[in-house]
């Protein structure tokens, strides 16, 4: 995890988030700006933009200053004071702040089982529902497109229905607003159920271990 001014670049999980929020760039303007951030300081020169971005073709200028603008429109919809990209005319492009590496959270990991197979959860929101874009991406026709979204954070994890046609109930209980998920309770998104799952920070290479296990456990 790499953070600058208020944002959070996590070039594992491709995300970006700004103010807690998640912000959405095209695959080639989040390859840009993953660049920048390893060079920053350091002014990038655009022939070597180039190559990085697009290896094994040639295009022109003008596709590289659309990226950079592509960057500069999202960071500046989350309360970016300035352009934090700075522009070296006729040279290159240089990412214009101070870039922290952030430590791996030592956090229990959170995740979701469905069908047998594990789902892990993010820090921040995690969409579900049927938006090819949700971390657990439901085909089903009781599921709405963003059916419900679950963020972790410090507090622990929180579910929230997002106005889905068919609710979400943890248990037998339809979701009233929000709620703490607690590990093994078991979410119904429709008629689709997943079990939420954590690990203790003691017990976490437990259940690391035992998640190799047989698909059909819940674990």
């Amino acid at each position: 995890m790499r953070r600058f001014g208020s944002f959070e670049f996590d070039a594992a999980r491709r995300q970006l988030f700004g103010e807690g929020r998640e912000v959405h760039l095209t695959p080639k303007a989040f390859d840009l700006l993953g660049l920048l951030i390893d060079a920053s300081p350091r002014v990038v020169p655009k022939p070597e933009l180039h190559e990085r971005l697009w290896p094994r073709g040639v295009v022109s200028d003008a596709a590289l200053v659309g990226l950079v603008k592509e960057v500069r429109r999202a960071l500046a919809k989350c309360g970016a004071d300035a352009p934090v990209i700075r522009t070296a005319h006729r040279v290159g492009y240089a990412l214009d702040v101070r870039v922290e590496s952030e430590p791996r959270s030592n956090r229990a990991p959170r995740w979701l089982v469905v069908s047998g197979r594990r789902v892990p959860l993010a820090e921040g929101e995690n969409l579900i529902g049927r938006d090819p874009e949700s971390i657990l991406q439901l085909d089903h026709s009781t599921v709405s497109r963003r059916h419900a979204r679950i963020t972790v954070n410090a507090g622990g994890a929180l579910l929230e229905d997002l106005g889905s046609k068919n609710g979400t109930r943890v248990g037998d209980t339809p979701l009233d607003g929000a709620a703490h998920l607690q590990n093994g309770d078991r979410v119904w998104f429709g008629k689709v159920v997943v079990t939420y799952r954590e690990a203790s920070a003691a017990s976490t290479a437990t259940q690391l271990s035992r998640a190799g296990g047989s698909p059909s456990s819940e674990q």
